[in-house]
Order: C-alpha cells, then sequence, then structure tokens
C-alpha cells in the first residue's frame, strides 16, 4: 500500500488506514458463575443428572463456565412449573398486570444494559458495539413494546375477542441470544401465556442473566423458565405433551425435523429459519452508501444474522466501480478482540461454526469462483477469527450463492436487467429478506413487489423496530415474530 508523508513527517498510507490505540471494554461488572443452574418455577436447581458442558470464550477459546445439561425430566418440571404458574395466576391477571411486569423487566434491562452487552459479547463473540448499541437496546424495546400490547388484545381481531394457549415452548439460536429471547418471551407473556426458554448450548450465559433479571422483576415463580442444554434437551421440550406451542428460531434442517414431531399434535408453530438474502444495486444507487450497507449487512455482524445480506447482485453497468469501493472499505475493517470498541469483525461464535464457514469457503475456491481477501493486519492466534472475504461473478448454481453461511463471506453476481435482477433474487430455496438500491421509487416498488422475501428493506439493510413483523417465506420459516403480528401465534381467537 502506497504511503506519503504529510509536512509533520507522519507516514500515512494512501487508503487513510489508522492504527487505533487498543480500547477494550471493561468486563469487571459482569460476574459468572462457575457452575449455573436452571431457572425453574422461580428458582434456581440443579440438573436431575448433575451433568455440565463448557461454555467457551470464542475470542480465546477459553472456558467461561460450565452449564447445566437439562434432562428429559429438567424439562418435564419446566413445563409442569408453567402449567402451575399459568392456571393458578397467570392467566386470571389482567392485561394491565401482566404490562407492568413486562415494562418492570424492561427498565431493569436498560438498567443493567452495560453488564448484558459485555457478557453477550463474551458468550457469543460479536463486537461490544453490536452488542451495546444494537442488541441490548432492542431487547429492552420489545419488552417495552409488548407491555404496551397486553391490555389491548381485543384489538387484534376486529369486533373478536382472544385467550391465551397456555404454555409456549421456545427455542432461541446462538446469533443473537438475548434479542431471540425477547423476541418469543415478551409477546408470550402479553398475551397470558407462560414460557419455557432453551438457549442455543454455545449461548447461554446471558439467557441465564435474563432469568435473574425477571427473579428481580418480581415476575410469579414458574411464569419464565429457562433450561439448558443441546439438542436432546430441545427435542425433549418440542416433543412434551402439555406444551400448547413452540417457537424455534435456528437451521432450516432443525426446523424440518421439529416441524415434523409436532404435525400430529395440536402445538402452535412458528419457525424463524435461514436465509440466503440478496441487495439488488441498480446503477442509480447511491453507491457509497450502498457499499456500507453491504459491508455493515454481511461483514460487521460476521454474517451471523439470518437475514444477511450474503448475496450481492450490482447492475453490470457500475460493477466495477463498485467492487473496487467494496475491496477498499474491506482493507479498513478492524478484525480483533470483540471486546475492543474499535473492533469491527469480532470471533466467530464456535470451533464447529468456524470450521464450516472454512470447508464452505475451500470448497468454493476449487470450484473456480473469484476470490478476494482484505490485505488486513493478521488476526489473533487464539480464538476462531476469519478475514471477510467475498467470491465475485458467482454462478447461481454455485454451492457458495445457494447454501447459508454463517460467516463474514459474499457471493456477488451481476445483472443487466430488473427482471434477471428479480430472476436471479429468488432463485434460492429461501424467502427471507433483500435489500433494493435504487434513487427510483417506482424501480424500488415494482422490484419489491416480486421478490418472494418476507422483509425488503428499501435503500437501507438490518433495521429493525419492534412494531415491525420479521420472519420469511418458502425454507425460510412459517408465521411472524415482532409487531401485532408477533402475538397472533400465541393466541386463540373466541
Amino acid at each position: 500500500m502506497a504511503q506519503i508523508k504529510n509536512t509533520n513527517n507522519v507516514k500515512i498510507n494512501s487508503d487513510f488506514k489508522f492504527e487505533y490505540a487498543p480500547a477494550p471494554e471493561a468486563t469487571d461488572m459482569v460476574k459468572i458463575k462457575k457452575q449455573n443452574k436452571l431457572f425453574i418455577n422461580g428458582k434456581w436447581v440443579s440438573g436431575k443428572n448433575n451433568q455440565f458442558f463448557d461454555s467457551i470464550n470464542p475470542a480465546t477459546g477459553e472456558k467461561l463456565a460450565e452449564i447445566t445439561e437439562a434432562s428429559p425430566d429438567d424439562v418435564d418440571r419446566a413445563v409442569k412449573a408453567a402449567r402451575k404458574a399459568y392456571t393458578g395466576q397467570w392467566s386470571q391477571f389482567s392485561g394491565k398486570e401482566r404490562s407492568r411486569y413486562l415494562f418492570r423487566i424492561a427498565r431493569i434491562i436498560q438498567e443493567r444494559s452495560r453488564e448484558l452487552a459485555v457478557l453477550e459479547t463474551m458468550d457469543n463473540g460479536k463486537p461490544i458495539k453490536e452488542s451495546r448499541d444494537f442488541d441490548v437496546p432492542l431487547v429492552a424495546a420489545h419488552f417495552f413494546y409488548y407491555a404496551g400490547w397486553a391490555d389491548k388484545l381485543d384489538y387484534l381481531f376486529n369486533g373478536k375477542s382472544v385467550r391465551s394457549l397456555g404454555v409456549a415452548g421456545q427455542i432461541i439460536p446462538w446469533n443473537f441470544p438475548l434479542l431471540m429471547a425477547s423476541w418469543k418471551i415478551a409477546p408470550a407473556l402479553a398475551a397470558g401465556n407462560c414460557v419455557v426458554l432453551k438457549p442455543a448450548e454455545t449461548t447461554s450465559l446471558s439467557a441465564l442473566l435474563l432469568a435473574e433479571i425477571i427473579e428481580e422483576s418480581g415476575l410469579p415463580p414458574g411464569v419464565v423458565n429457562i433450561i439448558t442444554g443441546a439438542g436432546a434437551t430441545g427435542a425433549a421440550l418440542v416433543n412434551h405433551p402439555d406444551v400448547n406451542k413452540i417457537a424455534f428460531t435456528g437451521s432450516t434442517e432443525v426446523g424440518k425435523i421439529i416441524a415434523r414431531s409436532t404435525v400430529a399434535s395440536q402445538k402452535k408453530l412458528t419457525l424463524e429459519l435461514g436465509g440466503k438474502s440478496a441487495h439488488i444495486v441498480y446503477e442509480d444507487a447511491a453507491i457509497e452508501q450502498a457499499v456500507e450497507a453491504v459491508v455493515n449487512g454481511i461483514y460487521f455482524n460476521q454474517g451471523h444474522v439470518c437475514c444477511a445480506g450474503s448475496r450481492l447482485l450490482v447492475e453490470e453497468s457500475i460493477a466495477k466501480v463498485f467492487v473496487h469501493k467494496l475491496k477498499r472499505r474491506m482493507r479498513s475493517l478492524r478484525v480483533g478482540d470483540p471486546m475492543d470498541k474499535n473492533t469491527d469483525i469480532g470471533a466467530i461464535n464456535s470451533k464447529n461454526e468456524l470450521d464450516k464457514i472454512k470447508k464452505l469457503i475451500a470448497q468454493a475456491q476449487i470450484e473456480g469462483n473469484e476470490y478476494f481477501e482484505p490485505e488486513l493486519t493478521s488476526i489473533p492466534e487464539k480464538g476462531y477469527y476469519i478475514k471477510p472475504c467475498f467470491f465475485n461473478n458467482v454462478a447461481s448454481s454455485a454451492n457458495i450463492c445457494r447454501r447459508e453461511v454463517f460467516g463474514p463471506v459474499l457471493a456477488i453476481q451481476t445483472f443487466r436487467t430488473p427482471a434477471e435482477a428479480i430472476s436471479k433474487a429468488n432463485d434460492t430455496p429461501y424467502g427471507l429478506a433483500a435489500g433494493i438500491w435504487s434513487e427510483k421509487g417506482a424501480k424500488i416498488h415494482k422490484t419489491a413487489q416480486a421478490l418472494k422475501a418476507g422483509v425488503i428493506w428499501a435503500n437501507t439493510y438490518n433495521k429493525f423496530d419492534p412494531a415491525s413483523p420479521f420472519g420469511g417465506y418458502n425454507e425460510s420459516g412459517w408465521g411472524r415474530e415482532g409487531g401485532r403480528h408477533g402475538l397472533l401465534p400465541y393466541v386463540e381467537v373466541k
């Protein structure tokens, strides 16, 4: 990279890339227990089998804590506690009473926001600025939003009233542990249901801290129960006969298994699954803005968002300019310690996920796709890190263009006409999200109407609001979370 000298003899490279001094976030406000119990019926209890698994800090590869492996007996205890709380108290509470608890939980989340953000980053590997500025504020916002709905449920359907279902079993992924918990717990409680929540085995700590907040709020025992474990624990929850509703966010493969296992029961089911979402950038787009959104959508969050814009469709006439600007922006990204406030790209959540990403990249290279990786300084030797990259001029049939990659990997294609852009964007088994970039409103609306995606952003990307529904089509899932629509799976219409 060429360098120039200013009048003060300070070396500055031609791309104006400066090295930042370390700015690590303090962690002393977080107290992690060496062994973590289950939260059942308002109490912290040991697992029946007394079995544990390790929670690993992905930034260092070191053990953070031991997490209880909940057995089927533990799942049964949690469901029974939820049922008892539902029939004994919670279903009898007025909407106004339920809203008070939700407001209280939201306020405590705000009060402990720094603690939550730090723990989320330690356990997940995402940059602290994402946990601090995006995740935790949105978690509190969802509890505030549904607190406002709790006493207004009769307005969900014109002229009709609704009633709660009973016990909701909820399973959340590792990519947004706190946010996914709020998406599920808040509407379930607002609608009058009780909850048994199982976080991902690699990111259980922030969910357990949320249980402490729920305990602090004075929520009646058994209304929210949080159990930890891996696939067997989740299967026991899904198949429990006294669960009325299953809400799952995770992989498409597991979602299909859950759908098959619940088909013969009367359980309501919502699934938020995988995605291979596309940016469509027309030649009249604001290129700098679109480049920044692409970087933010796939690189800043390491591609961990299920709706990450992992495909880029750019009009042929501006493709060279766009790719050039994208390369330049990628060279300025900082990969490293997620606790550092200057870090753009943190650690991949687990070694297993890192191995999957590396395998998909290697396969795409073998297939002959044009590969770019920025010339960054070395990444940390300890922990689970990978450099951001993209594949250019990718065919629609390429594996990297069709399979979901939970990492900072982008697939780029070009198009000549809006019809070709729409065809390529829809050429995927998923249908979760999309972004459209153009200065012409009519072109944006016409494109949006033809796309098979549940969420479509115009001249922006990854913008979320508690009042807005989120969900997909095809293999991206069933149902919606967020907004008024997020309450519908948790009620029956009278």
